[in-house]
């Protein structure tokens, strides 16, 4: 049996691909509408593991002009920054300003992670207290959605090449120190992540193309390019990321 945070084997799953990522965008907001209609047909939440970056913030505001079931809907993080809520590069103001703030979305169904700037270790820990009161009998958190993007180094969440967090297996949500930046960050670990019952890969841009090529082609070791760690139900892929 393949280890939860090991790459998939190939072929990698599907690949639907767009002439621009503002396709890709309204695209993939239609496809999350209708993962939260047929999942609230079997259950009473639909709970989503949110991305930064700019090509989800343009999801998530395509998502602020739909009717959708706000009060069904719980939004977690699957990375942050290791700064304050309110500061400029704050994934939790992102999706806020983009989304959340603009929709009745209740206080109670809004988990960002709390950061504490001076003690990683600390936000890490109480973030994973709070997804295991949200999974409380579960192995790993079931998500019903995890969105994803990548960058031109392969990384995905916060899992970045060479990074301490590729190889822990058992927690679910870590302080990763990143060298490149000189700052922690928190992610979802790998395993936390595949164990999503939807996992969508969202990658646009050119300068994508020679890592993902590395990713769907399988040469590409996890460490050097970590989105080889997740196992994704769906690639939604601009032209110009594609390997020509």
């Amino acid at each position: 049996m393949t280890e939860p945070n090991q790459p998939s084997p190939l072929p990698r799953l599907p690949i639907q691909r767009f002439p621009t990522v503002d396709q890709l965008q309204r695209t993939v907001a239609d496809a999350f509408c209708e993962a939260v209609s047929i999942t609230l047909e079997q259950q009473d939440s639909f709970r989503v593991a949110l991305s930064g970056g700019s090509t989800p913030k343009r999801l998530y505001e395509l998502l602020a002009e739909r009717e959708l079931p706000w009060d069904q809907i719980h939004w977690f993080w699957g990375d942050e920054r290791n700064v304050p809520d309110n500061h400029s590069e704050s994934n939790a103001k992102m999706v806020r300003t983009a989304l959340l703030d603009r929709v009745p979305a209740p206080a109670m169904n809004i988990h960002s992670v709390a950061v504490e700037p001076q003690n990683p270790a600390l936000a890490a820990e109480s973030y994973r207290k709070t997804l295991r009161s949200h999974f409380p009998d579960d192995t790993l958190p079931t998500w019903d959605l995890v969105l994803l993007g990548m960058g031109d180094d392969g990384h995905t969440a916060s899992l970045f090449p060479h990074t301490d967090a590729l190889s822990e297996q058992k927690l679910w949500f870590v302080e990763n120190w990143v060298e490149k930046f000189g700052a922690y960050r928190y992610t979802l670990t790998a395993s936390a992540i595949n164990s999503g019952q939807r996992i969508w890969f969202l990658v646009a841009g050119e300068n994508k193309r020679p890592a993902l090529e590395e990713v769907l082609s399988g040469r590409g070791n996890e460490r050097v390019y970590p989105s080889r760690l997740i196992q994704p139900t769906q690639w939604w892929v601009t032209d110009d990321a594609l390997p020509l």
